[in-house]
Formats: structure tokens, sequence, C-alpha cells
């Protein structure tokens, strides 16, 4: 399956998350940025999010690294403390800075316009109350938080801005745009984009394909994620804590989760959207050992994907 059976202007991409890389760790011990971008376009990936900040090294390194291996800058996910002190935000917003220095390198040398995909980063309490009921708003975000959500908000989309950047907004679960009237709120306290994750969508309550239908006019981007209902519930059931060691076992390979990708595909491709198509299969950190068999999986994703983006049917260009 090739790149020319999908519509004109869809493209796939990869996140470094999908292979075990993220957070501060940066995937942990052993990670290798260099195998992540081989397996990655020997998978047929035309592009790429970034990792965390320095993780392909400097601005220029970065750049030089995906063009070396024919992958394009997507985006780079970026998480801010929207609800928590001025020092943490302030924190983020110097690794964002940074990241927005990396992919600024990347456009200056492919030409594109990559994605600052904003991100409330939650906190403690969220992490342990994950998926909130969607008329359950007792640990939602009051009016003066609020307030200043849409500030750094907006300061945050200035700062991605004035790099060239495209900003977009995602909303993920255990933070305080999870719900999708959390995201209706987002989306009219502020201007930014939307990047839909058909994930996270589902797994908090909300249906891919009618929140992709009530958001469209500002959806800018997509993450593909199929992931297990049960694995979240189970872990609300049993109280649990420890958010990062459950949440590895709620994305799945895409075909054997809980997400109609297939009724969401046809949906946004009807619609006429003609950008890139995300892959996105949280993990965690992975160790040499298992690493063939992560680059395996995810080029298993992408061969699913592009047999059914180019089946579904699609309307003219939005």
């Amino acid at each position: 399956m090739t790149r020319h059976d999908l519509p004109a202007g869809v493209r796939l991409g990869n996140a470094p998350v999908s292979y075990g890389v993220y957070g501060e760790g940066a995937g942990g011990a052993g990670a290798s940025p260099e195998a992540l971008l081989t397996s990655m376009a020997e998978a047929g990936y035309e592009g790429t999010e970034l990792g965390p900040p320095g993780f392909f090294g400097t601005p220029r390194q970065t750049a030089a690294a995906l063009a070396g291996h024919g992958l394009a800058a997507v985006g780079a996910y970026i998480p801010v403390h929207y609800a928590l002190g001025d020092d943490v935000v302030a924190y983020d917003m110097e690794r964002m800075e940074r990241t927005c220095r990396e992919l600024a390198a990347c456009a200056e040398q492919s030409g594109e316009q990559p994605l600052a995909i904003l991100a409330d980063e939650g906190s403690q309490v969220l992490l342990e109350n994950p998926a909130r009921a969607w008329d359950d708003r007792r640990l939602a975000l009051d009016e003066a938080g609020w307030d200043r959500l849409a500030r750094l908000s907006e300061r945050a989309v200035a700062l991605a801005r004035s790099y060239g950047l495209r900003p977009s907004f995602h909303p993920h679960i255990s933070t305080y745009i999870e719900s999708p009237w959390e995201v209706d709120r987002l989306l009219e306290l502020t201007e930014v984009g939307l990047t839909l994750d058909t994930g996270h969508v589902r797994l908090a309550g909300g249906d891919p394909v009618g929140c992709l239908r009530r958001w469209r006019e500002r959806v800018d981007h997509v993450h593909i994620k199929d992931v297990r209902v049960a694995v979240l519930q189970r872990a609300k059931d049993e109280g649990r804590k420890d958010f990062d060691e459950w949440w590895a076992d709620v994305c799945v390979p895409f075909g054997s989760g809980d997400v109609d990708v297939d009724a969401f595909l046809t949906e946004l491709l009807a619609g006429g959207y003609r950008d890139w198509l995300l892959v996105e299969q949280d993990r965690a950190p992975t160790s040499a050992a298992d690493y063939p068999q992560v680059a395996a999986e995810q080029a298993a994703n992408r061969a699913w994907l592009a047999r059914r983006a180019a089946a579904a049917p699609a309307g003219p260009p939005g």
C-alpha cells in the first residue's frame, strides 16, 4: 500500500510515544533516536512528531536527522500545567520554546509548517481520577481556572505563531480538557485549532464520529488511536494511583480495541480532511530486547491504516 492509494494530501505519520519515548526521561535507558527514525522510515511513514525537547539533538541536528530519513516534522506534543503554579507554568513554557525552535528548524529545511500541539498536563488529583463522568464537574476548573487557562492558552498560541507554527490543542485523559463539554468550553474561550484523538475521546465517554461532526470546523490535526476501555474501567474500579503503569496497557494495535476507526475515517475523509493521519499507540519505555517487536507492530499499524484510509470514500477537500 503506497501513498498514492490515499486521497491527495493525506499522509501517514507516527510519534515517538508509539515506540516508548515520552516525558522528561525521553524513553528511558536505551532509547535510540536513530533506531526510531529508521524504523518509521522503513515502515513507510512519511513524517513524525518530535519527542521531548532535545531528544533528536539541537534544533539543527533534529532537522538534519529527520531529513536524513526522509521524514517530515509533523509537529510536537507540548504539555503545559495550566492549572498549577506560575513557576511550573514558566518551566513548561521554557520547554515549549525549546520545542518551537526545533520545529522551526525543521520547517526552515523542509518548507512545511509543523504543528505546536498544546495540551493541558492536568494534576496529580486528575491522574488518580481519570475519565470523570461527563456530568461530574466536581474536579473541573472553576470560572477563575477557566479564565487562567484561556489566558495561558492564548500566550502559548502566540508563542507558537511567533515561530511560524500552526497551534492546535489536544484534549487528553486525566487533564482539565478531557470531557467533550470541556472541549466545548475551550473552543468557546479560545481561537486555537483542535487535535482530535480518537482514543482519548472514546475513553472520555465521547463518540469520535459524533465529536468530529460537532467540532469539524476547528479540527486541524488527527491522532488515530485504538484503545481498550476495559483497561481504564478496571483501573478506576481498583482505585489505582499508578497512571503510567496501567496506561501502558490501554492503547492497542489497530483493530483490537474499542474505537471504530473505519467509521471515523469515513466521516473524516468524506468531510474533506486532507492532512496528516498520525498514529499513536502509547506504551511504556521500550527495552532494546523488545524494540524489534514494537517496530514491527508500528509497521503493521501503518499498513492497516493505509488500507482503511484508501478504502474510505473521500469527499472534496475541505
